[in-house]
């Protein structure tokens, strides 16, 4: 698809009386794609769980440092983004294009709602370009194949994967699509991934029974991870500083950020 070609409608797959996490994470950061299903679903998981609106927050604003931190200190113009969510403010492409006009996007998701939504996620500068691919993340194989028609997968790409992986239940199967896709894409390449954990030295106890909660009353089931899980995704990449942490800790503005149960994490294929 090209990016002035407008996605076809996803409404034949859409499920407007189950909540669904791209309309409910949209309600906890303020967005207004969500129905009443999905408010009183997400109204109950923060209710059990207050933190969670925080951890939304967060892992979009670690979106926007890490992308901000490969275009002006690594050079990166290339961004893979593999399980995007719902459009809102500052997405991938405007960040990038923001301060390096000629960057090139690729947006993955075979989620409907995104689908719908997808012409925003369609507009670039002139310089650069944006596509979007209706593809399941469990395919990998379909998705590079894809992303090639965009991107030169010959020159380094950052594959985006925030809150994706989580949605994939078994974890060798989500090792081995994080493998099968950076072994799609060269050296100096980069892996952006965040993922809910319920350690409990990032305050993830919490987690267990909200997520045991949202899996009884709401799709996708969910899962969370431990610290070592979530190091595993890394396998045979070098961390960039701080490592993994929590995405509130990952290259911090001014002030002491708050901690919240959710890793991120930056890595860079050697």
């Amino acid at each position: 698809m090209s990016e002035n070609q407008a996605p076809s409608s996803g409404s034949g797959r859409l499920n407007t009386g189950v909540a669904h996490n791209a309309r409910v994470w949209n309600y906890w950061i303020g967005g207004k794609d969500n129905y009443e299903v999905d408010q009183a679903v997400g109204d109950q998981v923060a209710g059990m769980f207050p933190v969670i609106r925080d951890v939304a927050r967060a892992d979009r604003e670690f979106l926007g440092r890490a992308v901000r931190h490969l275009v002006e200190e690594r050079g990166v113009r290339q961004f893979l983004d593999i399980g995007t969510g719902l459009p809102t403010l500052d997405n991938t492409h405007e960040i990038a294009q923001r301060s390096a006009p000629d960057a090139r996007i690729v947006y993955v998701d075979n989620d409907p709602i995104v689908l719908a939504h997808a012409r925003t996620l369609l507009t670039s500068t002139p310089q650069g370009a944006t596509d979007y691919i209706d593809a399941d993340v469990h395919r990998p194989e379909g998705i590079i194949e894809r992303a090639s028609a965009t991107l030169d997968l010959d020159r380094p790409v950052a594959v985006m994967m925030l809150g994706i992986l989580n949605f994939v239940l078994d974890t060798a199967k989500a090792q081995d699509i994080v493998r099968q896709v950076l072994a799609a894409v060269p050296s100096g390449s980069y892996l952006v991934l965040t993922h809910p954990t319920t350690d409990p030295d990032l305050g993830g106890e919490g987690n267990v029974a909200a997520m045991k909660f949202w899996n009884e009353n709401a799709t996708p089931p969910i899962t969370a991870r431990t610290r070592a899980e979530v190091t595993a995704f890394f396998d045979g990449l070098e961390f960039l500083a701080p490592g993994l942490v929590s995405c509130t800790h990952w290259h911090p503005g001014t002030g002491s950020p708050v901690t919240v149960p959710q890793f991120g994490a930056v890595a860079v294929k050697p």
